[in-house]
């Protein structure tokens, strides 16, 4: 059963002037994490991979880039900065984790699956939390020591690529990124600005989408993505993928209060390559459309 509750990732709330005169100490946050810190538009953005499960779905052994890879993100200053985290947890993990949380007065915003019949059997919790930087890293450590996510280490550097970018890229007309068998792409699907309480949020950090292909073999993919769109497109993103047989596995809020609503679709797709990308091709039209 998945509960999805939500709560807003806020960016850099205190002042610029602010900002500038104390920045965040992310380099000791990723030693209480054990994790190198990743700049990016407006946050710092921590990974920690589960190279401890060994997935499964409908037979293909799953990429840990497609699917395995937690994550923490910071903004804000040393003082006062904004955690949102997704944390990989498998069953038995799950009702620690939660418990953790909760005694670290940390919030759990989302619980949702992402994919269709895997094993072992995994659940996703969206985790958020405010308050002094370094503190909330000792929390969120707290936390991850509830779960078997080895720590200070990471993903094998990019590997040479052995699909078909140029095929991908042209049929969802984005480009992104690869390594291996794997393709990722990154999308803002909402135009129009999100604000909270009259603040405009940064797209990339609250509501951005992506979508990760995994060549398994030349006539078969699986791939899986997270659409971030306006409450009117949720039906027709849906829609989309149903029709080309592509399953809706979540439909969450990721944030509350926002304006414009925003909905976050789960989807996993397993197939020829050209129907996968068919199928996403057209939930991606989807979103956009008016």
């Amino acid at each position: 059963m998945r509960r999805t509750l939500s709560l807003l990732l806020v960016v850099g709330f205190a002042p610029a002037a602010t900002r500038a005169q104390q920045p965040a100490p992310w380099d000791s946050v990723g030693r209480v994490l054990q994790a190198s810190p990743t700049s990016a538009a407006g946050y710092v953005r921590y990974a920690f991979p589960r190279r401890d499960l060994a997935l499964r779905v409908g037979g293909v052994n799953v990429s840990p880039r497609l699917s395995l890879t937690a994550w923490a993100r910071f903004s804000g200053t040393s003082q006062a900065a904004t955690l949102m985290g997704d944390l990989i947890v498998t069953e038995a993990e799950l009702r620690s984790v939660e418990a953790a949380i909760d005694s670290q007065h940390l919030t759990v915003t989302a619980v949702y699956t992402q994919l269709l019949g895997e094993s072992p059997r995994i659940t996703y919790l969206h985790v958020f939390g405010e308050g002094p930087a370094v503190e909330l890293a000792r929390r969120l450590d707290r936390v991850i020591t509830r779960t078997a996510t080895p720590r200070g280490v990471s993903l094998p550097a990019t590997a040479p690529v052995n699909i078909d970018t140029a095929a991908v890229f042209e049929a969802l007309g984005a480009r992104g990124s690869a390594s291996g068998n794997v393709a990722q792409l990154g999308l803002i699907l909402v135009s129009e600005p999100v604000s909270l309480r009259g603040a405009r949020l940064v797209p990339g950090q609250a509501f951005g989408s992506r979508v990760d292909l995994q060549a398994v073999t030349v006539d078969r993919f699986v791939a899986m993505g997270e659409l971030a769109v306006l409450g009117d497109r949720v039906a027709p993103v849906v829609g989309a993928l149903a029709a080309h047989r592509i399953a809706a596995t979540a439909v969450h809020n990721r944030l509350i209060g926002e304006t414009p609503p925003v909905y976050d679709i789960h989807f996993w797709a397993d197939g020829a390559p050209g129907d996968v990308m068919a199928g996403i091709k057209a939930a991606l039209d989807a979103a956009r459309s008016p």
